[in-house]
């Protein structure tokens, strides 16, 4: 004999009940709660014997484009509000797509753009022709162990690249309580935001995939990790398009 349902559970597991002391702590079935889709951009071109200048803003590859229209047609059964990017070529051609399924403009921020490494660096120079062949595999070598960026020299500080990029996506939380976001910047900008939420003691704890999708939510004071490299998005019935 089949039993019948006991309403008062399904109740418990609805809207219909207060929310739960792990509800407030992870802010599930909480109102007001804005929900940040912080996404890497899509593969963008690069030449790592190229000079300084050109590793500052390249723009997307052909396999870059791709993952941007997956990742649209991908977010397109969402409902999302508003759509930020960082002032990068390929941050900026990875939320086109996003944009124009929403039917949304998107605001872009100076300050989601990616740490200045090697900034100082002579644009018409190469990284290694100015450093020298042994400063720069030390500096790699540290980054290996230390994963800081202050570990490479003629570059952004940590500190300041930190600031700057916790306080956009901070301003943009502000901006959208209650709301879905998407926020399309750079690995070093999402691993700052999500490192300063759990306390990483390194500039870089996880490398994100392009066009991968990652998730924080935010209530009151109160910031909870959702969703770390989601890339199912880059699977199809033609094939794995992730890349890293």
């Amino acid at each position: 004999m089949t039993e019948e349902p006991n309403r008062e559970d399904d109740k418990a597991q609805g809207q219909g009940r207060p929310p739960g002391v792990f509800d407030e702590a992870f802010l599930t079935g909480v109102e007001g709660v804005c929900e940040v889709l912080l996404i890497r951009h899509a593969q963008q071109e690069i030449d790592p014997y190229g000079v300084a200048a050109d590793w500052v803003d390249p723009p997307l590859t052909e396999r870059g484009r791709l993952q941007a229209r997956l990742l649209g047609a991908a977010l397109s059964t969402k409902r999302i509000d508003a759509v930020f990017a960082s002032p990068l070529r390929r941050a900026a051609q990875t939320a086109e797509p996003i944009a124009r399924e929403q039917r949304l403009p998107v605001a872009v921020l100076p300050d989601l753009r990616e740490v200045e490494v090697f900034r100082d660096v002579p644009p018409d120079q190469t990284v290694r022709d100015f450093l020298g062949p042994d400063l720069l595999a030390a500096a790699r070598q540290r980054m290996l162990n230390e994963r800081n960026w202050d570990v490479y020299p003629h570059s952004e500080r940590s500190y300041d690249f930190k600031q700057r990029a916790i306080n956009a996506v901070e301003t943009v939380i502000a901006k959208n309580a209650g709301e879905r976001v998407a926020i399309v910047c750079h690995g070093g900008v999402i691993n700052a935001y999500f490192g300063h939420i759990i306390g990483s003691p390194y500039d870089m704890f996880f490398r994100p995939a392009h066009a991968s999708v990652n998730i924080v939510v935010a209530g009151g004071a109160r910031r909870v990790l959702r969703l770390l490299n989601d890339t199912h998005h880059l699977t199809t019935g033609e094939g794995e398009f992730a890349t890293y």
